[in-house]
């Protein structure tokens, strides 16, 4: 599970994130096969919080797209990350 705290420098309006928001988490879907959505900060004009989740029979394997996601986060040139949590768990 991945969960992402970011800044949308400059939004022109509420709309204007959503569609920021909406494009990243078809992005994490259609890319890496992630369950995605914005989690938190629904109604915040400039941060958002999206937790993205993947379910993989190898930890290592699971690690590896998350982090490859994130990355793919991170080179987006428009935001500004805040923080970031990368969980994994073994049953």
């Amino acid at each position: 599970m991945m969960q992402i705290l970011f800044e949308i420098p400059n939004p022109e309006s509420i709309k204007d994130k959503r569609r920021i928001v909406k494009s990243l988490t078809e992005k994490l879907r259609g890319r890496f096969r992630l369950s995605a959505a914005e989690v938190d900060l629904n109604n915040s004009l400039s941060f958002a919080h999206i937790g993205a989740a993947l379910v993989s029979n190898s930890r290592i394997f699971g690690e590896s797209v998350l982090n490859k996601a994130f990355k793919m986060i991170e080179n987006e040139g428009t935001l500004r990350i805040q923080d970031v949590k990368i969980y994994s768990e073994e049953f």
